[in-house]
């Protein structure tokens, strides 16, 4: 059977991209991964503390750049274009929910995680919650999280990869273009990773900001001009396309529901904010100061892309033949529209394999965030914290790697045959991050009697409630027996892309409900939450714990100054309501 036969079995094919081998490009991206892989080799780690938080050493201007690279994945560079011009106005859900996401980690969170100070967002789970149980559980999810996140990323990588190199299916025994591309791409990206832990992966992910806005926004202008759909500045005048677009693309809610909608948006928004990748960030930095500027920074750099992916979509809409017809626009092609607007402009091949290696580093950049929050979820939270309290920083940095291979190997496999499209297999991960990990986060940091009973029974109900559309929708298009949905009302009102409308604030419910029936959290645990809300700095080691410790148990108020005993006149810090309240 030769590679062509091989690659038109696979219904993942663009049918109107060109698969050639392409040199110019071919060089490009070969000099781009060979650039990621000596950045991961020079700030290669040997110590924890680089591994998993870069060092705590990170600028807000650098940190929000990596916050952009970790954030726009193939999603955002290949996906969001993807669903606006497959679905018009409902594709904007991933502006909107990712985007409003980020103002709520800037209020909320980005400076109180920072200030509580751990490694890991297990880490920050089973250390505020004084339970192993509840850390094993969000290291359980963070791992599965970063499995299915990161399936859209091989698979966007893949497709572009078929783009630059051609097609070489057969090349790896029984696997078609797509899929030999699928484990190549994963190949460099495991490697570079399991040499450079946090610290590389952050230097990476900036030189991988970048390449990728450069590659999106000087694409977007140039396809615009050449086609004469704008002169200046097409984020905005994209508009005068949309009337020839179709109803399709224009009318809100002509292709899905508005409670889909509105499902998928909050899921969207939540799990945002509870993103292990995402939240990581705010530890790297040095002050909490730089956790929300560089929040800023990222929310920035991020806006850039999302300002221009609905002009891309419209761009390659429009360029594309017949896309509302008969067939019209498939889902494949529709995941590489960014590059087939290029490619249907007529533009030099080396132009669009720019377009292309964009694509490329946006889907690295995020993997590399994946993955390092998931082995360190393994080897730090599992293996150091409750397997083995003894081991060795050169053990942890093994058991991480290893983590990082195994982590590599089940995406490749699940990635060669996607369930669905880029965007929505992240939109599942987003369901479970807001599903589970979100009110962890945000009632731990917000509500200092949350304990861990409650977080145990929020924790364990979010995980079931995930896992019933994630079974009724999606495990069926691995059984060939069965058809998906499994109940069709049921994926209706409970659709896997936006179940945390359902479960959050079911979570939320059961973590309260359960926490005030049992007994509240010990005193120093609520200091150290109150810690987390004081306005004054802290070193850039110094976290909210080591505060209270190095306080001696006294109170901590959260106007800035400390409390004071009941007399309060002699103006020295005093424990007497503390020792008062702990008898109690």
């Amino acid at each position: 059977m030769t590679g062509a036969s091989l690659l038109l079995q696979s219904d993942l094919l663009p049918e109107s991209l060109d698969i050639s081998f392409k040199l110019g490009p071919s060089i490009l991206v070969i000099g781009m991964l060979g650039l990621f892989l000596t950045i991961g080799f020079v700030f290669r780690v040997a110590d924890t503390e680089n591994m998993w938080v870069a060092g705590r050493s990170i600028g807000n201007v650098e940190n929000g750049m990596a916050i952009g690279a970790n954030w726009m994945s193939a999603a955002s560079y290949l996906g969001m274009a993807a669903s606006i011009a497959l679905a018009g106005f409902y594709g904007l859900v991933y502006v909107v929910g990712w985007t409003t996401g980020y103002f709520i980690l800037l209020i909320f969170l980005a400076a109180q995680l920072r200030r509580f100070g751990k490694y890991t967002a297990p880490d920050f789970v089973g250390d505020r919650f004084n339970s192993d149980t509840a850390r094993a559980i969000a290291a359980v999810t963070t791992f599965l999280i970063g499995f299915v996140y990161a399936i859209g990323q091989a698979k966007g990588m893949a497709l572009v990869g078929l783009y630059i190199f051609g097609n070489y299916g057969g090349l790896i025994p029984g696997l078609d273009g797509y899929q030999v591309m699928v484990v190549a791409m994963m190949v460099v990206t495991v490697a570079y990773l399991t040499l450079s832990g946090m610290l590389g992966a952050t230097k990476n992910q900036a030189v991988q900001y970048v390449i990728l806005i450069l590659a999106f926004v000087v694409g977007l202008f140039v396809v615009g001009y050449t086609n004469g759909y704008s002169t200046v500045l097409p984020q905005l005048e994209y508009g005068a396309l949309i009337s020839q677009l179709g109803s399709e693309f224009s009318e809100p809610f002509a292709s899905s529901s508005y409670y889909l909608w509105v499902a998928t948006t909050f899921s969207l928004i939540v799990g945002t904010c509870g993103l292990p990748h995402v939240l990581v960030r705010f530890y790297t930095v040095e002050s909490e100061r730089t956790a929300r500027w560089s929040t800023v920074w990222g929310l920035f750099f991020i806006c850039i892309l999302y300002w221009s992916a609905p002009a891309f979509a419209a761009f390659g809409t429009s360029l594309y033949p017949d896309p509302y017809g008969d067939p019209g626009m498939t889902s494949a092609a529709s995941e590489v529209i960014v590059v087939l607007a290029a490619q249907l402009s007529g533009l030099p091949e080396w132009f669009v394999g720019i377009v292309a290696a964009g694509g490329i580093a946006a889907a690295i950049a995020t993997v590399a965030g994946l993955f390092i929050a998931g082995s360190s979820a393994i080897s730090h939270d599992i293996y150091t914290n409750i397997i083995n309290e003894d081991a060795t920083q050169r053990q942890q940095i093994l058991v991480g790697r290893l983590s990082i291979v195994a982590l590599g190997a089940l995406t490749t496999l699940a990635a060669l045959n996607p369930a669905s499209s880029i965007a929505a297999l992240v939109g599942y991960a987003f369901s479970l991050a807001g599903s589970v990990l979100f009110p962890m986060f945000f009632l731990g940091m917000w509500w200092e009697n949350a304990n861990r009973q409650g977080a145990l029974a929020g924790m364990t109900t979010g995980l079931t409630l995930w896992s019933i559309p994630m079974i009724n929708q999606i495990v069926p298009t691995y059984i060939g027996s069965l058809e998906a949905p499994l109940s069709a009302g049921l994926a209706q009102w409970m659709p896997a892309i936006g179940s945390a409308l359902i479960t959050l604030p079911i979570v939320f419910a059961v973590t309260i409900v359960v926490s005030m029936a049992t007994d509240e959290p010990s005193l120093e645990t609520k200091r150290i939450v109150r810690q987390c809300h004081s306005p004054e700095p802290m070193g850039q080691q110094e976290t909210a714990e080591d505060v209270v410790a190095a306080d001696g148990g006294e109170d901590v108020a959260t106007d800035g100054g400390r409390a004071v005993d009941d007399a309060g006149a002699d103006g020295n810090r005093a424990v007497d309501d503390a020792t008062t309240e702990e008898e109690r």
